[in-house]
């Protein structure tokens, strides 16, 4: 992108935001500009022009109910504006942190009283940021307005901004503003279906228990060939006797599991799923006793479950994308620099491919991949018949991408497992896992 369509690009949002700043300051909607349009020409053609009383008539009550409703709603807006802001200045008022799981109805805290200064106007406002959230109010047993949401995603703010709408009943005039309360949101990511993850301990060679595949005692042993220097006690001389063949047994290495764990989060477009599992597995305590966890736009280090929920959260990047802190982690983690490193990502293309592959190979980490994923399924082309009869209903700015091409899955672990030690896919639906060929564990 040159610098003229960078330019381009930045004018063309300053202007958008100035239109939309007018509008909003703009007292009358579309009905009621329609209707003050309408209302202004049928009286003066027909009330003043053909000096039709019916008409006159009809257009003044028009016209009067018009000019009341705006007067009701600018005189109780700057009221109410003026009130809400007087409560939020005050100490200790409405600064309760606000702390929501994704996709469940929640309560705020937040409560204001019905409007009751003049008739025909209401008093209604959503939550413009954090973005996705669905706002609800709720009427109380003592008659306030509770605030309820919704949130679609995870988020983790310093404050919400809140806009504020005074209407009349019948949808002719509003006063809006926006409202900045300084208070921490964290909206965790829905766990879903989500009840335990696999074992995610690393296996270092040390003394300790054999291949967990075989008996705590070690009764197996490694068998190969004799080779000049080998030791002659380890000679197996009966199945020389046997076979005429030089064979040598030797102690099975042992491996043991690690207590020590990193395990790092990346961000992406789609990474719901991810964050939901990386949730799981600190909350279960699948990482172990001693472990490090870090997430894309956190700065530092997580070791208690507390920091790293709020890191999970704050990973989905709200005004500008996140930058690759993968290598920051590691490197800042110096005294870890054997310790085996689990990274948590969306099972899509996304811009960490690329960086993925070169950390690995500047790190001497092992490293394993845990990708989280919402279904995956081939999708179902409709027939000539159903496009005719049936209409797709357009996708909502809040619905996220639920499920992705089997193909397009295979295709991406086959490139990601030639990187990383081990990879598995955790479906949050349906709490099920799989290996890299979509095998089910």
């Amino acid at each position: 992108m040159n610098n003229s369509t960078f330019k381009r690009i930045t004018s063309n949002s300053i202007i958008v935001k100035i239109i939309g700043a007018i509008a909003g300051l703009f007292p009358l909607t579309i009905q009621g500009t329609i209707t003050l349009l309408v209302t202004t020409i049928f009286l003066r053609v027909f009330g003043y022009g053909s000096m039709d009383l019916v008409v006159f008539a009809i257009t003044i009550c028009a016209l009067t109910i018009l000019i009341f409703c705006l007067f009701c709603v600018i005189i109780s807006g700057l009221l109410v504006q003026r009130k809400i802001q007087k409560k939020m200045g005050e100490q200790g008022i409405y600064y309760e942190k606000i702390s929501v799981e994704a996709e469940y109805p929640n309560e705020t805290g937040f409560k204001l009283p019905p409007l009751n200064i003049l008739p025909l106007v209401q008093l209604s406002w959503n939550i413009a940021y954090p973005d996705y959230i669905e706002t609800r109010l709720r009427a109380t047993s003592d008659g306030m307005l509770s605030e309820e949401i919704v949130p679609a995603k995870r988020c983790n703010t310093e404050y919400v901004t809140r806009e504020f709408t005074v209407s009349d009943v019948l949808g002719f005039c509003r006063y809006s503003w926006l409202q900045k309360q300084t208070v921490n949101c964290l909206a965790l990511p829905k766990k879903n279906t989500l009840k335990s993850t696999p074992l995610l301990r690393s296996l270092n060679a040390e003394d300790g228990l054999p291949n967990p595949s075989g008996e705590p005692e070690g009764d197996r042993m490694e068998i190969r060939p004799y080779t000049p220097g080998d030791s002659v006690r380890n000679i197996m001389w009966k199945v020389y006797a046997r076979t005429r063949q030089l064979n040598i047994r030797l102690a099975e290495k042992s491996v043991f599991h690690d207590t020590k764990m990193m395990a790092y989060l990346l961000s992406s477009k789609n990474d719901e799923a991810a964050a939901a599992v990386a949730r799981m597995a600190l909350e279960r305590g699948t990482l172990g006793e001693d472990w490090l966890f870090g997430a894309d736009g956190s700065e530092k280090s997580c070791d208690t479950l507390a920091s790293a929920l709020e890191a999970i959260a704050k990973s989905r990047s709200i005004e500008s994308e996140y930058e690759y802190g993968l290598e920051n982690f590691l490197t800042s983690s110096a005294g870890r620099s054997n310790t085996h490193c689990i990274v948590f990502a969306a099972a899509e293309y996304a811009p960490w491919l690329p960086q993925l592959r070169r950390t690995i190979g500047n790190f001497p980490n092992q490293f394993s991949l845990v990708l989280g994923t919402d279904g995956f399924e081939e999708p179902n082309k409709p027939n000539l018949w159903q496009n005719l009869l049936f209409r797709t209903p357009p996708a909502s700015h809040c619905q996220q991408k639920e499920s992705g091409s089997k193909s397009e899955m295979l295709k991406l672990l086959t490139e990601l497992g030639q990187l990383v030690k081990s990879m598995i896919v955790i479906d949050r639906k349906s709490s099920l896992s799989f290996d890299k060929k979509l095998r089910r564990i």
